[in-house]
């Protein structure tokens, strides 16, 4: 290759780097604008992320309260609210910064495919994360709390038999809360994105639903084990996301069934497969 070719060619690479850089710059400012907005309503989102356990202690006739261990522990939990409300607030101007980018590099036919997909991505996430807050919560945290006991003295003191009992109360801090609380919202929201993700590689050509299928066994082991990591050891939480997270599965092969059907269509109108072939 010639001075003249890579000079040419160093061209267009510049352009999509500066390309880069600008949608780049875009997403990093409207995330910012997102965390200062979050930040000045950090406290309503923190009240309403309490609510779960507000609840479930509630339910046990406990006053609701949560600890501010460490002098700092109030702000960084505020920060941590705020980044999070960021991202989602910018997601939509962060997803529109990439298709902007990616678009032009692909087919009017794959543009079509991708950018359903890319709507169904965050929704699926707000769906799994509004299962996770009102169904999944409240149970785990009515199971957590079950294990409190109220603190019992010597009630046979000079008798030889000990009944002292400890109390135990539950005193969770803020910070530790909100972390329990956002890793149980953020881990649903991933586990709903399995349909979209499965639907993305059928529509590839990378899985086929007949794949999928021939690993159902092992996909039910799976979701087991997820079920018992993700929620709290009690059977009704467990069943419930497995029945939800097998159903996502299950739709996910009749999704890939129907865009193989499609493409087989399209491929026999245009004469590229007959029924031999298929």
């Amino acid at each position: 290759m010639s001075t003249e070719d890579l000079d040419e060619s160093s061209a267009p690479l510049m352009e999509h780097l500066a390309e880069l850089r600008q949608r780049l710059i875009w997403s990093v400012s409207a995330f910012l604008v997102g965390l200062v907005l979050c930040y000045m309503v950090a406290d309503p989102i923190f009240n309403f992320l309490t609510r779960p356990i507000c609840h479930a202690m509630a339910s046990r006739h406990q006053e609701c309260g949560l600890q501010m261990i460490k002098l700092q522990e109030g702000f960084f939990v505020a920060i941590r609210i705020s980044a999070i409300g960021g991202l989602v607030l910018s997601f939509p101007v962060i997803s529109y910064q990439l298709w902007r980018f990616v678009a032009p590099g692909l087919y009017k036919k794959e543009r079509a495919a991708f950018l359903p997909f890319l709507i169904a991505s965050p929704a699926m996430f707000l769906l799994g994360a509004a299962f996770a807050y009102y169904l999944i919560l409240p149970m785990a945290f009515r199971f957590f709390l079950s294990f409190q006991q109220p603190g019992l003295g010597d009630a046979t003191a000079g008798t030889g038999k000990a009944l002292a009992q400890a109390g135990i109360t539950f005193h969770g801090s803020i910070e530790a809360y909100l972390s329990l609380t956002t890793t149980f919202i953020v881990a649903f929201g991933l586990c709903f994105q399995l349909p979209v993700l499965l639907t993305l590689m059928g529509k590839a050509g990378i899985i086929s639903a007949q794949a999928l299928a021939s690993v159902r066994r092992y996909a039910v082991l799976a979701i087991l084990v997820l079920a018992a990591v993700v929620t709290p050891p009690d059977v009704v939480s467990q069943l419930t996301l497995f029945t939800v997270i097998y159903g996502l599965f299950e739709i996910s092969i009749l999704l890939i069934r129907r865009i193989e059907r499609k493409r087989d269509e399209q491929l026999r109108e245009e004469g590229l497969l007959d029924d031999d072939e298929e």
